[in-house]
């Protein structure tokens, strides 16, 4: 759990780092890595219902392998909820009670009295669809129990300032992953378009299509919008990147940083967890005197870079020091060229790594292994073998191989990612 420190003198205390759950392996990944806690959801009353969703013995699985690695676990009731939405709900409700969940991360007013009501040993989260944007609101809803506040994602870093200097409840923001078009995810175009409630769990991602145009006389003749030859993506933001910001947010007194990605596949977890675990870790170091000018606090560039080869949308620093315009967008595609993919998984550890492959790898192949510290080691690959220790001269998705490698690579461990690098290290964009 996360280390408590004095506010009285020296730095600031660190908040805790929230990670996305979408499987219980992304879990499993999320917590190798670093994360404090974890946020997942059921099969009802969440936003991602089309994420992995975890039923009544996957929740109480999550739960137990959770804590007894020291993981704090969070689960998603935020839907916008509809009459017909509370059948069943205070069963679930007691149910997460029952299980020791820390926490049900909601937003309607009527789930909040509900819980109250049914469950009032069950910790309250208040989601971001809340739209908490002043002092005001968040004392209103602490006043209702609430005993955390996730900020709306529109507020620079001196709202956040203000409010927090106001609020004694916890307060979490999102400092990482895809941002809607929508005001703090509450979005009637994925409804509108395809008739899937965005805020029931249902969002078919409408602002990631490619639109035309057709004008009204001429029914069935499409238009092209087009940035260039590949068309325009005209409601497809880049994602939020408040990394190198983390000294100011640590210094506002946030409690935790959350991190968006349950849809997000299992090497973004790990790697995005990674790199803001590094980074927190880097502020752990810094001498007392540091804390004095957050603004200046510099993170090394290498942390940069890691978080670059993650992206997907390129990156933006959202609302943090303004509203953001036209260069917060990816107009001219759905995302970014990849930087990097995923080789491998670590899935047991003798006298050479056994790995199940996620891309397909070949002998005299230069990958890297991903230590959990935030430093990589490059290596070639010397020699496949299956699990009946046959020799292969490549290994294909699903594959379970034992991995050996020309050099040597200290302190390889069970759940660690390998990956190939398609950028040079010098062609990285840096945030």
């Amino acid at each position: 759990m996360i280390e408590k420190q004095s506010k009285k003198a020296g730095p600031p205390v660190l908040p805790e780092l929230l990670a996305p759950a979408g499987s219980l392996e992304k879990l499993v990944i999320a917590g190798h890595y670093g994360a404090d806690a974890v946020y997942l959801g059921g099969p009802d009353y969440g936003l991602r219902a089309r994420a992995g969703t975890f039923d009544e013995a996957g929740l109480r699985q999550a739960a137990a392998l959770a804590h007894l690695a020291g993981v704090a676990v969070y689960v998603t009731v935020n839907i916008i909820a509809h009459n017909r939405d509370f059948a069943g709900l205070p069963d679930y409700l007691r149910l997460l009670q029952e299980i020791g969940v820390d926490a049900a991360i909601v937003a309607d007013p009527g789930i909040v009295a509900l819980a109250a009501s049914v469950a009032p040993e069950l910790p309250l989260h208040l989601s971001t669809q809340a739209n908490v944007t002043n002092a005001a609101a968040a004392e209103f809803w602490q006043s209702q129990g609430v005993r955390r506040i996730n900020l709306a994602r529109e507020l620079s870093l001196a709202e956040i300032r203000s409010i927090r200097q106001r609020c004694s409840a916890e307060i979490e923001i999102f400092v990482h992953g895809a941002l809607c078009i929508s005001y703090s995810g509450r979005c009637l175009l994925s409804h509108y378009l395809t008739g899937r409630d965005a805020n029931r769990g249902q969002c078919a991602q409408p602002c990631r299509y490619r639109y035309a145009l057709m004008e009204e006389q001429r029914p069935g003749q499409w238009y092209p919008i087009e940035e260039d030859e590949r068309g325009a993506y005209i409601f497809n933001a880049k994602d939020l990147c408040l990394l190198g910001r983390l000294p100011e947010l640590v210094a506002a007194g946030v409690d935790s940083l959350k991190i968006e990605g349950r849809m997000k596949s299992l090497f973004y977890v790990g790697s995005v967890v990674r790199a803001y675990r590094a980074a927190l870790d880097f502020l752990r170091g810094l001498d007392p005197d540091d804390w004095r000018r957050p603004e200046e606090i510099v993170l090394p560039k290498e942390l940069l870079d890691e978080i670059a080869l993650t992206g997907t949308r390129d990156l933006t620093m959202n609302f943090i020091d303004e509203p953001p315009g036209g260069s917060d967008m990816l107009y001219d595609s759905s995302r970014c060229v990849v930087q990097s993919e995923p080789v491998a998984v670590v899935r047991a550890v003798a006298s050479l790594p056994l790995v199940e492959i996620r891309n397909a790898l070949s002998v005299g192949e230069r990958i890297e292994y991903m230590h959990r510290n935030g430093r990589n080691s490059p290596a070639t690959v010397s020699a496949l073998f299956d699990e009946r220790w046959q020799p292969l001269q490549r290994a294909n998705p699903g594959n379970r191989v034992y991995l050996s490698l020309i050099e040597p690579v200290p302190g390889i461990a069970v759940h660690s990612l390998l990956r190939r690098r398609l950028t040079a290290p010098g062609e990285l964009a840096t945030t």
